[in-house]
């Protein structure tokens, strides 16, 4: 099945992704597979994964470290927009995916490729996000997905790709499907697949055991430059060594993790395990400095924009028109969002204890009860009674 010349395909080094390498150019007739890994911070030693790609059969096997835009360009805007999916996932996944895509249809205009192809199934969201961000980027590209064409099991994978060379996976005594990269884990598959099962122990890695974790809490100062988080403790960080600090301070406190059921795109629920201790956190902060910097019209409206925008992401739109102006907003509104947040740690909780800013709307001399009240309670009366007409005629012509 001739489809396409030379394609560039998004490479974990997994078996589907291994495997679509040999499927590609002996079933549909592809001349050139180019490799490319994303360095997202996964902590995975990407050197052998380029080798393996190589010895599978690709022309050319490349890695981009993209871990400074994934935070700067991806995550910062989702902590801007406070995105929650279903009000609990922060979305580390879902935002690494149009990066991807976008790294992809660069490779594939530099190396004159006429297609991109991904190792997604047809079960998953990550398909949805790949196809759309790579039409929208570059609709003149052909999109091919073997594994959710082929058709064959995971040990008929793993069969196919032995006949060209790569190697079966060492047996592993995890039967879990893991996601990872610098905003967190994703955990699914095995006795996970059971809602009623307590997940044992053992699949976390980034969050510590309550039983573990200090007897003492732990205090952060957070603070926010135009709703994006530039330092702890007031020292500066970049945006990488940010969210890997607070990850390890957050999680070692047994702050972060998720356990919930999911509503995919493609309409199935899916039972869900996800760890992601800086990004909860920061968001969690910076939606607490907004209800201090931002006016309550801004602040109630927004929260709608947000629910928006955190299901544009999920449903692979990151490139589509719609996020382009809910951005124009988001950005507007984080102009006056600068601060610190105090965030107390222990025991599995992450409590705001303290928040401050130049540009904060809160009057002491108003908001006390004290001596120093300079609130006109006169001024009350008159308000309660314009505020309350429409309600007092409706209840007159009720009849009440």
């Amino acid at each position: 099945m001739g489809r396409a010349k030379k394609v560039v395909l998004a490479y974990s080094g997994g078996v589907d992704t291994s495997v679509c390498i040999p499927y590609l150019k002996h079933e549909w007739g592809v001349e050139e597979v180019i490799t490319l890994a994303a360095d997202l911070g996964q902590g995975d030693e990407l050197e052998p994964i380029r080798e393996k790609a190589l010895k599978s059969g690709a022309s050319e096997s490349l890695v981009a470290d993209v871990k400074d835009s994934f935070v700067k360009d991806y995550a910062f805007g989702a902590i801007q927009a406070n995105a929650l999916y279903e009000n609990r996932y922060p979305l580390g996944t879902a935002l690494a995916r149009p990066l991807i895509a976008k790294i992809l249809v660069e490779t594939a205009e530099k190396y004159g490729a006429d297609a991109i192809a991904h190792g997604c199934t047809g079960k998953g969201n990550d398909q949805v996000r790949f196809d759309v961000s790579c039409a929208a980027l570059n609709p003149h590209l052909k999109i091919l997905a073997p594994a959710r064409e082929w058709g064959m099991s995971r040990e008929e994978t793993i069969a196919y790709g032995e006949k060209f060379g790569i190697p079966a996976p060492v047996k592993k005594s995890s039967p879990y499907s893991i996601d990872k990269n610098l905003l967190g884990r994703s955990i699914e598959a095995g006795v996970l697949e059971d809602p009623a099962a307590e997940p044992p122990e053992e699949i976390y890695q980034m969050t510590k055991a309550i039983a573990y974790t200090p007897n003492d809490p732990e205090y952060i100062e957070i603070g926010f430059n135009r709703g994006i988080p530039t330092t702890i403790n007031g020292i500066a960080k970049n945006p990488v060594e940010l969210i890997e600090q607070l990850n390890q301070v957050v999680g070692n406190h047994g702050i972060g993790r998720i356990d919930m059921i999911e509503n995919r795109l493609v309409g199935i629920k899916s039972r869900e395990i996800y760890e992601s201790p800086a990004m909860l956190v920061l968001i969690q902060a910076h939606r607490d400095l907004e209800s201090l910097t931002l006016t309550a019209d801004v602040s109630h409206y927004k929260r709608g924009i947000e629910e928006t925008y955190t299901q544009i992401v999920y449903n692979g739109l990151w490139y589509s028109p719609l996020k382009s102006a809910l951005d124009a907003f988001i950005q507007k509104t984080q102009e006056r969002v600068s601060g610190t947040v105090r965030v107390k740690l222990f025991k599995g909780n992450a409590s705001i204890v303290g928040r401050w800013s130049d540009n904060s709307l809160y009057s002491p001399d108003l908001a006390t009860y004290g001596a120093e009240d300079q609130f006109d309670h006169k001024a009350a009366e008159g308000f309660i009674y314009v505020w309350g007409l429409p309600t007092r005629i409706w209840a007159q012509q009720a009849g009440n």
